[in-house]
C-alpha cells in the first residue's frame, strides 16, 4: 500500500502503463521495454522507485544504535559511503532490508513499499535511552535510480548513496517531475527488475518468505557482516555459518522462450526428469525478461539440488540452473 497520498507524477507521462503488486503507484514501462532496458544498461536515463518507504534516523547516537540492531557493521560508517542491511526475527528469519547511507547529520534508508511503518514499530520499540529520533519520510522524499555509468549531476543537498549498480537519489518529492523531465529518459520499473533479476541481487517480498535467512540469497558479506553480534537472529546467523549448511539456495534460471507468458512468483519447480507430477523442491521468485538473454527468473530451491540438474517450472518450461548460492 503506498503511503504518500499520490501516485507518481511520472505516469503522467507518455506511454506509461502502472506497475502491479509490489510496485504499485510508478511506471511498469513507458510503452518500449527493451529500449528501457537498453537504456539502463548503456547508463542513460532514470528510474522512478517513488513508491519505496524512506525512512530517516536523527541524533548522536544514531550509527551505533543502528550497530545493535542491523547485520551490518555501521557504528564508524563514514559519511557518504553506502551499505545495506537486513532486519532479522529473533530465529534469523528476514524481515527487512535497508540500504543506507549517513550524510554526517542522517542516515537515510529506504525500503520495500509499505514496510517502513513495520521497521519504524519495530525501531521505536528499541529505543531505550539512546539519542535518537526515528522518521518516516516517505511523503518528502522519492527515491530515483542513475544507472551506473550515468553522468547526470546529483542536485545540490540531496543525500545520494553510490554502490556498483547506479545512485539512489533521495530526492524531494515535490522535484520529481521537474527532475525527470531535465535527467531521462524515464525507464520503468520493469527494466530495472530484469537487470536486477540479471545482477543476481534478491528482494524482499520477492526473494523471501517467512523463514527466509540471508545465507539462502548470498547476503552474507553484503549485508551481513559476520564479525559482528549483538544484533537480534544473529546466532542462527553464526550457526548456520559454522555448519555451511543453509536449507535452500537462490538459483538463476535461462527459461525456454517458446513459453507465451512469464512463471508467476511462487510458481514450482521440480527436477525435469521427474515431469509436472513430481515433487516440487523450490518456486519461482522473480521472472523478467531480458533484452539480451531472454526470459530469465530466480528461484528459491533445497540445497541438495544438483547444481547441474535441468528443471522444470510450472508444467512445461524447461529450465537450466547457474549457481548464485554455493550449496
Amino acid at each position: 500500500m503506498l503511503r504518500h497520498s499520490k501516485a507518481s507524477p511520472l505516469l503522467s507521462l507518455p506511454g506509461a502503463v502502472a506497475a502491479e503488486a509490489p510496485d504499485e503507484g510508478v511506471a511498469a514501462h513507458y510503452g518500449d521495454l527493451f529500449r528501457e532496458q537498453r537504456t539502463l544498461a548503456g547508463g542513460s536515463g532514470l528510474v522512478d522507485l517513488s513508491h519505496r518507504g524512506v525512512v530517516t534516523v536523527t541524533g548522536s547516537d544514531r550509527l551505533s544504535w543502528l550497530h545493535l540492531l542491523i547485520t551490518q557493521h555501521v557504528s564508524e560508517l563514514p559519511a557518504g559511503q553506502a551499505t545495506e542491511a537486513l532486519v532479522l526475527s529473533a530465529n534469523g528469519h528476514i524481515e527487512h532490508a535497508l540500504y543506507l547511507v549517513d550524510d554526517g547529520e542522517t542516515t537515510w534508508a529506504h525500503v520495500e513499499p509499505g514496510t517502513q511503518d513495520g521497521l519504524i514499530a519495530y525501531l521505536e520499540s528499541m529505543k531505550f535511552f539512546y539519542r535518537v529520533e526515528v522518521a518516516d519520510r516517505t511523503d518528502e522524499f522519492a527515491v530515483v535510480h542513475l544507472p551506473a555509468g550515468s553522468i547526470t549531476e546529483v542536485p545540490e543537498g540531496v543525500p545520494v548513496r553510490e554502490t556498483a549498480h547506479g545512485r539512489d537519489l533521495f530526492l524531494p518529492r515535490a522535484r520529481l517531475a521537474e527532475f525527470a523531465a531535465a535527467h531521462g529518459p524515464a525507464v520503468g520499473v520493469l527494466a530495472y527488475e530484469a537487470l536486477r533479476v540479471e545482477g543476481h541481487r534478491p528482494r524482499v517480498g520477492l526473494e523471501t518468505d517467512h523463514r527466509t535467512i540471508p545465507h539462502e540469497l548470498g547476503w552474507i558479506g553484503t549485508a551481513v557482516h559476520l564479525q559482528k553480534g549483538c544484533y537480534r537472529g544473529q546466532e542462527t546467523v553464526a550457526r548456520v555459518h559454522n555448519l555451511g549448511k543453509p536449507p535452500r539456495r537462490l538459483v538463476f534460471l535461462h527459461l525456454d522462450g517458446s513459453e507465451v507468458s512469464l512463471p508467476g512468483h511462487g510458481t514450482p519447480v521440480r527436477l525435469a526428469s521427474d515431469g509436472p507430477e513430481g515433487r516440487a523442491l523450490g518456486f519461482i521468485t522473480t521472472a523478467a525478461r531480458h533484452h539480451e538473454l531472454g526470459p530469465i527468473a530466480l528461484a528459491l530451491v533445497k540445497r541438495n539440488v544438483a547444481v547441474d540438474a535441468p528443471l522444470l517450472v510450472g508444467e512445461a518450461t524447461a529450465a537450466s540452473q547457474e549457481v548464485v548460492v554455493e550449496p
